[in-house]
């Protein structure tokens, strides 16, 4: 199996495990005399089960991103890393930048004025081209997920 493809199934069980959580919840209590619509003890086993898979699945994809180098030498792990510096540091701008948009709350011109305090242009260019460096990132570690194949 592809990496890329365990991490489509890690998708897909997450996805299950967090419907079997609602289908539990949603069947835990009902009015006295009532059954049920779904047995409560067994879709808990059927998490516990989902939840044991997606364990050994996690296990297994860590497993082949720190065995698998990009191009440049980083493993997949180390790029995994760096990509989640670069959209820390993109929230970071874009919420800088959203803050020197403040509107003006003035009624009168004798009220206090807001001043930005950071250069809106200059803050803008870094975040697009921090925007430009994830896009590079991501398309090597999806190349990377389509040519690593998973363990055993």
């Amino acid at each position: 199996m592809k990496l890329a493809e365990a991490l489509l199934l890690r998708g897909d069980l997450q996805k299950k495990l967090a419907s079997l959580r609602e289908r539990i919840v949603a069947n835990a209590v009902v009015q006295e005399n009532e059954s049920p619509h779904e047995d409560p003890s067994e879709l808990l086993k059927q998490a516990f089960d989902v939840s044991r898979e997606l364990e050994e699945l996690v296990c297994r994809t860590h497993r082949a991103n720190l065995a698998t180098t990009l191009a440049d030498g980083r493993s997949l792990t180390e790029a995994l890393a760096r990509r989640d510096a670069l959209v820390a540091q993109h929230a970071l701008l874009v919420a800088a930048i959203a803050g020197c948009r403040r509107e003006p709350d003035r009624y009168s011109v004798r009220e206090i004025k807001w001043v930005a305090t950071l250069k809106v242009p200059k803050l803008q260019k870094q975040a697009d081209d921090l925007a430009k460096k994830l896009r590079e990132l991501n398309a090597r570690i999806q190349e990377a997920n389509w040519q690593a194949e998973l363990a055993d």
